[in-house]
């Protein structure tokens, strides 16, 4: 998938003179924790969030540095702080030249992308025009929207087989000697792990597999130093429960 099959796009922006106290007010009112910034021509030059909002004068909450910490920090930082929390617009305490994406972007560059630079939104440009934006609400959304994708016609329990071997065997945390019995969508999970970690990623593995209803976790845990053998939790508690 790609970012203009999730955007957002109508975008709500502000510019560079709108007031504070009006951007919040927009945020508030329109329900969105952030807004683009664009000029008098529509040209993107910032993003404005509720993180710029956080440190303020108004609420009490501006930074108290040490007398030593703004010793080493020096005067900049000091200034800097000032104008983020006495600002009265927009441009005063906006993000400048954000990060952007295209309408082309793919979403694993876009979670790359919100990841490395630690955003929650990025703007979609066409140029230096705003034509959308991606959040993370939109990426819950777009992995909310698979559950309701068209069943697979060919999910049956042999396909199913197939696929979970397939899938796990691509992969180095893959049980050894591993067994997989399905019967009417219920998965039956079989192997050898050193990891528990291992454990947890076949089980999810076997789950995102279309037309499995339940999968059990028979897998056995094995130290490869001392050889203790101990069986899956589901089947220690069948024991005690037998």
């Amino acid at each position: 998938m790609r970012a203009h099959q999730i955007m957002t796009r109508s975008v709500i922006s502000v510019t560079p003179d709108t007031s504070i106290v009006e951007a919040a007010n927009i945020m508030l009112k329109r329900h969105v924790s952030g807004l683009t910034v664009v000029d008098e021509t529509g040209k993107l030059v910032g993003v404005v969030s509720e993180g710029d909002f956080i440190r303020r004068s108004e609420i009490g909450t501006g930074r108290k540095r040490g007398r030593w910490l703004r010793f080493i920090l020096g005067p900049g930082t000091s200034a800097s702080d000032f104008v983020q929390e006495h600002g009265r617009k927009v441009s005063e305490v906006m993000t400048p030249a954000p990060v952007t994406i295209t309408e082309d972007t793919a979403l694993a560059e876009i979670v790359d992308l919100m990841e490395r630079n630690n955003v929650k939104r990025l703007p979609v440009v066409r140029g230096d025009m705003v034509v959308g934006i991606v959040s993370r609400a939109n990426l819950l959304q777009a992995v909310a929207g698979l559950a309701r994708e068209v069943p697979d016609p060919t999910a049956d329990d042999d396909h199913i087989r197939s696929r979970i071997i397939d899938t796990m065997e691509k992969n180095d945390w893959c049980p050894f000697g591993l067994n997989v019995i399905v019967r009417d969508g219920i998965v039956h999970l079989s192997g050898v792990i050193t990891e528990e970690c291992a454990r947890r990623a076949a089980v999810v593995a076997a789950e995102n597999v279309e037309g499995v209803k339940k999968v059990h976790d028979h897998l056995c845990w094995v130290d490869t130093m001392s050889g203790v053998y101990l069986k899956s939790p589901e089947d220690d508690d069948l024991a005690k429960a037998s």
